[in-house]
C-alpha cells in the first residue's frame, strides 16, 4: 500500500526559475507537496520556493538527472511526481497521472501537445520525435520523453538509473520497459515558458543538441 496517500510528493528540478515558481507552486493541487531541488540558481529561486512552503534541497552537481534523482531519494510518498519548474506545464495534469498509477500503472507520463506560439521549438520537437521513435522500436510505447510524470517511488529506485544529465528521463523509460513496468501515456498541454525564464534544452539548437547527445549515449549504452 502507498505511504502518505493524503500527500503526494512533487519533485521540481530548478535552475533560475524565480519568474515561474510563484504561480506554479500556488497552482499545485491540494494534496501535492513540492520538493524543489535547486541546481545552482543565482536568481533567488530557492528562497522564493521556501517562502512559498516548498521543501528546498540543494544539488551542487549540475544536471537535470542529478536534481531529479536527489528529489526522488528525498521523497517519502509511495507515488512521486515530476514536473519542470518553468511554468510550461499545468500541475493540475498531475491529478490524472497519479490516479492512473493508483489504479495499477507503474508509470504515467505526459505526452506534450503544444499550445501557443513558441511553446515547443522545431529543433526540440525533432529531437524528441527521433528518440521516441527509437524507444518504440525497443518496445517502449511512448511518444514523448516528457518532463511530467508520476510513478511508484520504489519502482523508480529499483531501476538504478545512472545518468545524471539530460539522458535521465530516457534511461528511465528504457529501464522501465526492460523491467516490464506498466507505462501509460496521456496528452498534456505544453505552453511557452514563463516570461523571464530560459530553457536549458529547447531554448536553443545548441541546448537541444547537447540533450540529444546525452540521450543518444544512453541509447547506445
Amino acid at each position: 500500500m502507498d505511504q502518505n496517500l493524503d500527500q503526494t510528493d512533487v519533485v521540481l528540478p530548478c535552475l533560475d526559475e524565480a519568474a515561474a515558481l510563484p504561480k506554479l507552486l500556488r497552482a499545485l493541487p491540494r494534496g501535492f507537496r513540492a520538493i524543489v531541488v535547486d541546481n545552482g540558481s543565482t536568481d533567488g529561486s530557492p528562497e522564493i520556493a521556501g517562502e512559498l512552503g516548498a521543501k528546498v534541497l540543494h544539488e551542487p552537481r549540475r544536471g537535470y538527472g542529478a536534481a531529479v534523482h536527489t528529489g526522488l531519494e528525498a521523497a517519502t510518498s509511495g507515488i512521486v511526481c515530476f514536473i519542470d519548474a518553468d511554468g510550461s506545464l499545468d500541475p493540475a495534469d498531475l491529478i490524472p497521472l497519479v490516479a492512473t498509477v493508483r489504479r495499477g500503472a507503474d508509470l504515467a507520463a505526459g505526452r506534450r501537445v503544444p499550445v501557443g506560439w513558441g511553446a515547443w521549438p522545431w529543433h526540440a520537437r525533432a529531437g524528441n520525435h527521433l528518440l521516441a521513435t527509437l524507444l518504440r522500436r525497443q518496445g517502449v510505447q511512448v511518444h514523448d520523453i516528457a518532463p511530467i510524470r508520476a510513478a511508484r517511488r520504489q519502482a523508480l529506485l529499483d531501476l538504478a538509473i545512472a545518468d545524471r544529465a539530460f539522458g535521465y528521463p530516457l534511461e528511465l523509460l528504457i529501464k522501465a520497459g526492460r523491467a516490464g513496468l506498466r507505462i501509460e501515456e496521456f496528452d498534456v498541454a505544453y505552453r511557452p515558458r514563463a516570461a523571464g525564464t530560459k530553457s536549458k534544452v529547447s531554448g536553443s539548437v545548441r541546448g537541444t543538441l547537447r540533450a540529444t547527445r546525452d540521450m543518444a549515449k544512453v541509447l547506445r549504452g
